[in-house]
């Protein structure tokens, strides 16, 4: 009861009405899920084929609309195995806890604006709990647990690498992208995602929209917006499926309807997030309002904010070509999570006061500095690499035994 107080439905108490009502937006939210999973697999091979100069799919129903059902029914009567190694508990539970944070992450973001069904007024949103940000960000480091359960309990060593380099990038990215919504939970006062969307209405400057995006500068929303793509394991950030590396990565065991769930968790996530990112920057549901059907155009600017960011999860896939892992971990430690570290601490100042701001200005100064100066150590020192016991014993391994060398 206290994580709904937010939606007014629960106003007046819980009857018989209003559980009817959160079942039938569960099942909403859910059916819409999925149906947007199927048509983002679709949207994804047209727009990647159209930028490649290919067809796509065109065989299975209209412009090959059917095609991620054919997909999907074809994955269902797969034969489903299980390796003799894997742990079998923890084999089957791993495709689950990567479908589900989706789902729930997926609950907390305002669709629409606030309705009047059968008597009762609702927010079109699932649930509007005081401390949704905290939520997301909980059930968004869940997922990680899918990914290494499932290499590790494969029993077979590429899965393993898969999940080994999963977790760590997740957690590299989970840190940069905890930053960048402190620094929005800071602007807007508040932990709930109603409450966000509601401090971005109106207009700054006389003409744009009063979005975090613009309030913040856009330094914040670049940041999240690349420590989210690293979160998803999307392009060019998808190391923890490298086929060319890891066969198939963490998921390479699995088949038939396990495998359907983790590719289902993929692009659902990608879904998800690119509505928390609309929720946090965009204003959610905000813009232009007609004189007629209120209820529906919040939710036609929603959709359309989400299908912006979907076309550019397409976009980053057809052209960016993949990082290599060193790149990735710099990227994340050495450049987003002290860029946004800085960043959050001049936002803070800017808002306790001009004494104070100055004092933390200083402060990130110093900081900038020292971190450049340890970058700038690093590269001018790249002989640390090779003498870590770990890379001095891959070094002698890859050299020519005396023996060899003789013969």
């Amino acid at each position: 009861m206290g994580a709904t107080t937010g939606d007014p439905l629960f106003s007046n108490g819980i009857g018989l009405g209003v559980f009817i009502i959160v079942l039938v937006k569960a099942i909403v939210v859910f059916a819409f899920l999925l149906v947007s999973v199927m048509l983002m697999v679709w949207f994804e091979r047209k727009v990647i084929s159209d930028m490649q100069n290919r067809i796509g799919p065109n065989r299975a129903g209209k412009w090959g609309l059917l095609q991620t059902l054919a997909d999907g029914i074809k994955l269902f009567f797969k034969e489903d195995l299980f390796p003799t190694r894997a742990d079998k508990m923890v084999f089957r539970l791993a495709p689950y806890l990567s479908a589900i944070p989706a789902f729930l992450a997926f609950s907390i973001v305002p669709i629409g604006g606030v309705v009047k069904v059968f008597g009762h007024t609702t927010e079109l949103q699932l649930a509007d709990p005081p401390m949704g940000i905290l939520f997301l960000l909980a059930i968004s480091s869940i997922s990680v647990y899918g990914v290494m359960l499932a290499g590790w309990s494969s029993g077979s060593k590429y899965p393993l690498l898969g999940a080994v380099r999963a977790s760590a990038q997740m957690i590299s990215y989970e840190a940069a992208m905890g930053l960048t919504v402190a620094m929005v939970v800071l602007s807007t006062g508040s932990l709930s995602t109603r409450q966000i969307v509601n401090s971005q209405a109106g207009v700054i400057f006389g003409f744009l929209p009063n979005w975090n995006i613009f309030r913040l500068e856009f330094i914040p929303f670049f940041i999240f917006l690349i420590a989210v793509t690293a979160e998803l394991n999307r392009p060019p950030f998808d190391l923890a499926e490298a086929e060319q590396e890891l066969v198939g990565g963490f998921h390479t065991e699995y088949s038939s309807l396990r495998f359907a769930l983790f590719f289902l968790a993929e692009f659902m996530n990608t879904v998800t997030m690119s509505a928390v990112i609309v929720t946090l920057f965009l204003g959610g549901p905000d813009g232009p309002d007609p004189a007629f059907l209120h209820w529906l155009w919040p939710i036609v600017w929603f959709g359309v904010k989400t299908l912006v960011f979907l076309f550019i999860y397409v976009w980053f896939r057809a052209t960016l070509p993949r990082l290599r892992y060193d790149q990735l971990m710099e990227l994340g430690w050495k450049v987003l999570i002290p860029l946004s570290l800085i960043f959050l601490l001049l936002l803070a100042g800017a808002m306790i006061g001009f004494t104070e701001g100055i004092a933390i200005l200083v402060g990130a100064i110093v900081i900038v500095a020292v971190l450049y100066r340890a970058i700038q150590v690093g590269k001018s020192n790249p002989e640390h690499i090779v003498t870590s016991p770990s890379n001095k014993a891959l070094v002698e391994l890859s050299q020519p035994t005396q023996e060899t060398n003789n013969t």
